[in-house]
């Protein structure tokens, strides 16, 4: 009877481990997730990730910057030119007068591309800097 006993208690517990293993394959328990080992891969975990909001000020500088450039270097070159061809008409230079359409068109050109290329970039780098506010 002792033997009966003893085998039916060990059927008994095999059968309520193979359910509690099924129930809790099925239904994944909230302290076993939160009891879990986390571990963090890479540098984000020591690195300083504070934005100290000094590039919202300095990339909209450089932009800014960076257009001006782009508008007075090429005007730099072409107004003495575009002078010396109006001043040449009085005189007898008549073949730099003749330039005179050259670098008007060269002008009203280098501002065209200047709108183009300053839209694109200014609407890029500075739409961009203000959507990331803290």
């Amino acid at each position: 009877m002792d033997e009966k006993t003893v085998s039916s208690t060990a059927e008994q517990t095999k059968n309520s481990v193979l359910k509690n293993t099924a129930v809790q394959q099925v239904e994944p328990s909230a302290e076993i997730a939160g009891s879990e080992r986390r571990q963090a891969y890479g540098t984000a975990k020591t690195e300083n990730l504070r934005d100290s909001g000094l590039w919202r000020l300095l990339l909209p500088a450089v932009v800014i910057i960076c257009c001006v450039a782009l508008f007075v270097i090429p005007l730099i070159i072409l107004i003495p030119l575009l002078f010396n061809s109006i001043s040449a008409i009085g005189t007898s230079h008549t073949q730099e007068a003749q330039l005179l359409w050259v670098w008007v068109t060269m002008i009203v050109i280098e501002m065209l591309l200047f709108a183009v290329i300053a839209r694109g970039i200014l609407k890029a780098f500075l739409t961009q800097a203000g959507n990331y506010r803290a």
